[in-house]
């Protein structure tokens, strides 16, 4: 691994394809992706593909047991093995400067580090085993044969004691209210009380968490997924004792994230342990079973509802209590709550939540957390309102729409939700949708449902950094240390930095994923384009005002005495506004200057005044159309249809990918995802991907994601709202909703399988 940054990866990716890209603006053209021909070539280097002269391969032993101790390690058959280096054990294991259940720091949480002997979750490492080839370190680790002193254990919501946390989600209150629900409740001329529970499931990206680590004294160089390069170096620098600058992390490419990757984790840390236990480079990468427990997973819930409407269906009180789940060792509370806070019009809102502590690793955000939960139980129970009331449930959703936020009272940004209702039912054709369930049929006989559900997500700002560079051969450069995990940063952000820089997006150099660049904050909440996005935007900016500075003030240019506030940038030029036939190259207005290159830098943070005064949220409706066998209980979702508003749009066609994404994940959320834990000993049962259920090709029908035109001047400076997270928060609602148009049975547990519903 280099010392330096690398040049080769940015000039490496290809120019954005040349059919796409059209003089003026980049901003809002469907360009295709940057990254795209070196994925599919096999030709994008993730952090597993390095390998440094010398390098070692680490593999973890993990807890099969959930509670106790390990009482014995066959070490010295680990030891013996051919091709065994070492074995590192709570032993042998490297000192630590700070004890891994001391956090401090955001986002950061406690790490299993082989520090004793204790057992606290199936799949906690107990032992790293380090060999000259990966075989020879599986081998060692499969001889190194532990025995448990096993304690009984917990990993259910039933076999815990409840308690109130502190705080839920990222520092949330566990308890709101506003008004009287009670009430609310009593004055109700229709009410429904409904339990909803959702299943423990388990990050799995297609990359597992990987390592490759070398010391060069104290100075560590990593390969490893990040979506928080920042973050990651200040843990691992409180946790050995050295500078967080001397910790180079490359991240160019991540396989998949979903908040997983925004922490660094126990796996991780152990191959960096491995590493300076040995002296040598060490890459340690997780097995796919092993991704169960020490990486995070969304918590189990269980959700009780009641809402109260008045004769015309609107809304008299929703009262949204959640019990969720914690480790016994750390803090985490899925806030499933949260949604109702933001979507329906009432005088009369509580929502409370509750908590276990199970012996399990610690849940953590996982793609729309707390969102995707919450909302799956809150728009089954507006549905079971909706029939309750004799409505529509779209009707239902329309009378009770609300013009501000019901939590705070304060208006929205911006709001498009009436226009989602409107071009999502037309095109889905749900007008003519019978009230009444178990009424449609196709030709073959199968049950036909009609669902939907209201889909909302907040829209997030963070802060970054980032460098803008223009050079006198007419081409731009951006740096920052942004993360692209699939969601088309490569792209989105070159287009950005072409827009700011007046530049076409093939003539922009971007470097991302590099810890030496600026911070570029977290790739998370649906929040890396709106504030990585809006740093490249104002670095690019200074640019062209120092740039214009030059210009102007040049007795030589064609712009001078027009001010860097009187020209435009464009097509490589600056052209003065008074008169645009009067402009000048960027080449020749360096040239002149004597200047190889002009650089500035930019940044983002959120806007203060405007969040004490506004609610920022992007919203959505989705569609789904179910088919299901009367006897059987066969499910097959046949067709969805989501239409999302969320601000501007850099790059419509990597909008529409993270819609289907979105929506790809509330099939699997409604229908298929769930870990089972053996009740023996807190192992999950269906750690591998042939019985924990995700969907395949063949479970997706066509999709189709409209983007709903929205114009929203207060929530950053580029007006974007993300989109990664919101196409979850609809569709497992719909879809469960649809089950039950379909079968006129309400299925309360998801995901929904053939037993419950039978």
């Amino acid at each position: 691994m280099p010392d330096t940054i690398p040049t080769a990866l940015p000039a490496a990716l290809p120019a954005l394809a040349p059919g796409h890209v059209r003089h003026g603006s980049s901003i809002g053209q469907p360009l295709t992706r940057r990254d795209g021909a070196l994925k599919v070539t096999g030709a994008a280097r993730f952090a597993a593909d390095n390998h440094p002269p010398g390098m070692l391969h680490a593999v973890m032993a993990v807890a099969s047991i959930a509670h106790g101790r390990v009482q014995s390690l066959d070490i010295a058959a680990a030891r013996a093995h051919p091709g065994v280096v070492e074995v590192m054990t709570s032993s042998n294991a490297p000192k630590l400067a700070r004890h891994p259940d001391q956090t401090g720091q955001p986002f950061t949480y406690k790490l299993d580090l082989l520090q004793d002997d204790r057992v606290r979750y199936a799949n906690q490492p107990i032992a790293v085993v380090i060999a000259e080839t990966l075989e020879a370190a599986t081998e060692g680790a499969l001889l190194l044969r532990p025995t448990y002193a096993a304690e009984p254990s917990s990993t259910s919501l039933d076999q815990a004691e409840r308690f109130v946390p502190d705080t839920v989600g990222v520092g949330s209150p566990p308890n709101e209210t506003s008004g009287d629900v009670a009430a609310g409740l009593a004055d109700a001329d229709s009410r429904i009380e409904a339990t909803y529970d959702t299943a423990p499931q388990y990050h799995n990206a297609m990359e597992p968490h990987a390592v490759v680590a070398r010391w060069d004294g104290d100075r560590l160089f990593l390969d490893t997924p990040s979506q928080g390069l920042s973050m990651a170096q200040a843990r691992i620098a409180g946790l050995f004792g050295i500078d967080a600058a001397d910790i180079h992390i490359e991240s160019p490419f991540l396989g998949g994230g979903f908040g997983s990757k925004g922490a660094v984790w126990a796996p991780q840390v152990l191959g960096i342990m491995a590493a300076r236990l040995v002296g040598r480079p060490v890459k340690l990468v997780t097995r796919r079973e092993q991704m169960f427990g020490p990486v995070g997973h969304r918590a189990p819930t269980r959700q009780t509802l009641r809402l109260g409407a008045d004769r015309d269906g609107h809304l008299t009180a929703v009262d949204h209590h959640t019990l969720t789940a914690s480790s016994t060792f750390d803090d985490f509370f899925e806030p499933s709550g949260r949604v109702s806070h933001t979507l329906y019009e009432t005088p009369n809102l509580r929502t409370t939540h509750e908590a276990v502590r199970l012996d399990t690793g610690t849940p953590f955000f996982m793609r729309a957390p707390g969102e995707a939960s919450g909302s799956a139980a809150l728009e089954s129970a507006v549905d079971e309102l909706a029939e309750a009331c004799g409505m529509d449930p779209l009707a239902f959703r329309i009378a009770n729409y609300a013009e501000q936020e019901p939590k705070s009272g304060k208006p929205f940004t911006s709001k498009k939700l009436r226009d989602c209702y409107a071009r999502g039912a037309e095109r889905f054709g749900w007008a003519s949708r019978p009230l009444q369930p178990r009424t449609l049929r196709d030709e073959a006989g199968l049950l036909v449902g009609w669902g939907m559900g209201t889909a909302s997500f907040p829209a997030l700002m963070m802060q970054a950094t980032a460098r803008a560079t223009l050079h006198a051969d007419g081409t731009g450069l951006i740096e920052l240390g942004a993360h692209d995990m699939g969601q088309g940063a490569w792209t989105a952000f070159a287009q950005i930095g072409a827009d700011g820089l007046g530049l076409d997006a093939a003539a922009v150099e971007l470097r991302i994923g590099n810890s030496a660049l600026p911070n570029a904050g977290m790739a998370g909440g649906s929040a890396h384009t709106a504030t990585a996005g809006s740093a490249i935007h104002d670095a690019a900016t200074a640019a062209i005002r120092a740039l214009a500075d030059l210009a102007t003030g040049d007795e030589r240019s064609a712009l001078f005495g027009a001010g860097n506030q009187g020209v435009v940038a464009r097509d490589g030029r600056l052209h003065r506004k008074d008169d645009e036939q009067r402009s000048e190259r960027y080449a020749d207005i360096l040239a002149r200057a004597g200047r190889a290159s002009l650089s500035a830098d930019g940044k983002a943070a959120p806007n203060a005044a405007n969040q004490a005064q506004y609610a920022a949220h992007a919203h959505g409706a989705v569609f789904a159309e179910v088919k299901i066998h009367p006897t059987l209980g066969q499910i097959r979702v046949t067709r969805l249809v989501g239409a999302f508003a969320a601000g501007a749009i850099i790059n419509p066609r990597l909008v529409t990918s993270q819609y289907y994404g979105g929506m790809i994940w509330g099939v699997s959320f409604a229908l298929h995802e769930h870990a089972l834990h053996d009740p023996r000993t807190g192992r999950v049962m269906n750690a591998n991907f042939a019985e924990y259920r995700v969907p395949v090709n063949a479970d997706i029908p066509d999709m189709e994601a409209i983007l709903v035109e929205e114009d929203d001047p207060y929530v950053n400076a580029l007006g974007v709202k993300g989109v990664g997270e919101i196409g979850i928060t609809g569709t497992v609602g719909a879809i469960a909703n649809a089950v039950w148009h379909a079968t006129g049975i309400r299925v309360r547990r998801l995901p929904i399988t053939l037993e419950r519903l039978l």
